[in-house]
């Protein structure tokens, strides 16, 4: 029972259902989650050919501008609020319908529906319940037309242009949708990503990852959803680089010091097995163990760049990358320590996500380690950053592979 003092109520679309409607009348489709064929009812068709504002059922709908996310897809929604009185009783169903149809460049419409159980809610409630909703696109200009209805069949609905484009100075940016498609938001961070088509004009080339997967608030007991989608959306814009062939991966956290996951010379990286591996991330409890060693992380940090990076003979990459946000350890590596690893023959990176470089602008202990090695570093803090982070980067490797190639063969 929701009490009076309740003042707000929100509701998350989590899994929008899906189907693509070539043309407006086909309106039974299959959709994921779903026990049977979704059906539209005519009355709802009606509302979204009639376009019209509606409030039988009172709500105020806020669309939001689309944003370009890490995944290089822009994310458009909405919130629609409704107050609390409008919903009291015993429980309610609120079904959300609405459609996406791309204007330029024309293209296939989207129908997207979720419905929503709310608890009773007692008579003098007050405060408004919040819902929120959301899709992806690629550039171009969008129509919407949306509608919310109760199981008194009382209807909101609300209509909206939008429109999604890179600024001039971005227009190089692969974007993960092309113009016009549209696609139900993508909830599931590790999904397996698909086959990339690899360059054959020169060897492929090598590359392992060292990301620490982390909050951006080291004093955080979890791994926010915003910081794990921009931690993977590096690891998937660098897999989806023709240019390399074999990764090696090494997840791992400074804070509870061990490695989660392990992925050696493969010819993609395996996400869903990474996804399964951080679920053992426990950022809440703190190791009694752990605790009585004072510099742990430090050394943790140490020995595992000495393992990773200093490696022999054959296993020896075309680079390694640094990823993670800032690693504010209390000591930095020693440089004893980093000189053990000797001379490299390829070049070090470091990924640094970073959503507020200006108020932690200082280096982290990861950087510091990566300059001693002469590495390069890129602050991650917009998609724009990472896009050009890693397509600079990569051009950077096949440039020392050229070199390193050459020089061999000069002094054969």
């Amino acid at each position: 029972m929701c009490a009076a003092r309740n003042t707000r109520l929100v509701l998350l679309i989590l899994s929008p259902l899906s189907f693509c409607a070539v043309t407006q009348a086909q309106v039974l489709m299959g959709g994921t989650g779903l026990s049977g064929a979704f059906r539209m009812f005519p009355s709802d068709i009606a509302v979204l050919e009639a376009g019209e504002t509606r409030k039988d059922l009172p709500c105020a709908v806020i669309n939001s501008k689309p944003l370009l996310g890490f995944d290089l897809r822009y994310h458009g929604g909405y919130e629609v609020s409704v107050p609390m009185k409008e919903l009291s009783g015993s429980e309610n169903l609120l079904t959300i319908v609405f459609r996406v149809q791309p204007l330029e460049p024309k293209g296939d419409t989207l129908y997207l529906t979720q419905r929503f159980t709310v608890p009773s809610i007692e008579d003098e409630a007050k405060g408004d319940a919040y819902l929120l909703g959301g899709f992806d696109v690629g550039e171009g200009k969008y129509h919407v037309d949306w509608l919310m209805r109760d199981r008194s069949e009382r209807v909101c609905s609300h209509s909206w242009d939008f429109e999604a484009q890179l600024p001039a100075k971005d227009r190089q940016i692969a974007l993960a949708l092309t113009s016009g498609e549209i696609r139900a938001l993508d909830r599931e961070q590790f999904r397996e990503e698909p086959p990339v088509a690899r360059s054959s004009e020169e060897p492929p080339l090598n590359v392992k990852v060292l990301v620490n997967f982390a909050p951006q608030n080291s004093k955080s007991a979890t791994l926010q959803p915003l910081d794990t989608s921009a931690l993977v959306s590096i690891l998937r814009n660098i897999s989806r680089d023709p240019r390399i062939g074999r990764f090696s991966l090494v997840a791992f956290n400074l804070q509870e010091q061990r490695v989660l996951y392990r992925q050696d010379n493969a010819d993609k990286i395996d996400f869903p097995g990474l996804g399964e591996a951080l679920n053992s991330l426990n950022l809440g409890t703190i190791d009694l163990k752990r605790l009585s060693q004072k510099h742990g992380d430090t050394e943790f940090l140490a020995n595992l760049i000495r393992q990773e990076v200093s490696v022999p003979g054959a296993a020896v990459p075309d680079a390694v990358v640094f990823a993670g946000p800032k690693a504010l350890l209390e000591e930095s590596v020693p440089q004893d320590s980093l000189r053990q690893i000797g001379d490299l023959n390829y070049p070090v990176f470091y990924m640094n996500y970073n959503l507020y470089p200006q108020a932690v602008p200082w280096n982290d202990t990861i950087s510091k380690a990566v300059k001693f090695m002469k590495g390069q570093e890129y602050t991650i803090s917009r998609p724009r950053d990472l896009w050009f982070a890693v397509s600079e980067m990569v051009s950077r490797i096949v440039k020392w592979k050229q070199v390193r190639r050459s020089g061999t063969s000069s002094s054969e």
